[in-house]
């Protein structure tokens, strides 16, 4: 994939994980037009967690590996 230079996100790590209020695509293709770029697993690369309702597990690894969390009313 391409990632955009100069974009909010450029160099940053997301994972997506819970329901939303939009469908996922409406989210990776917001963070991907910003310069970051998707993951589906959480690891200590990762930057940013976008979590929804019912996040589950990969926020409580996000949570022990201290990535930010942020909800989509931040984003």
């Amino acid at each position: 994939k391409t990632v955009k230079k100069g974009g909010k996100y450029t160099g940053q790590k997301w994972v997506i994980t819970g329901t939303l209020s939009k469908p996922r695509n409406h989210f990776v293709k917001l963070i991907e037009d910003n310069g970051g770029t998707i993951s589906s697993s959480i690891s200590k690369n990762t930057t940013v967690l976008l979590a929804g309702e019912n996040a589950g597990s990969k926020l409580a690894k996000a949570k022990k590996l201290g990535v930010k969390i942020i909800n989509e009313d931040k984003l």
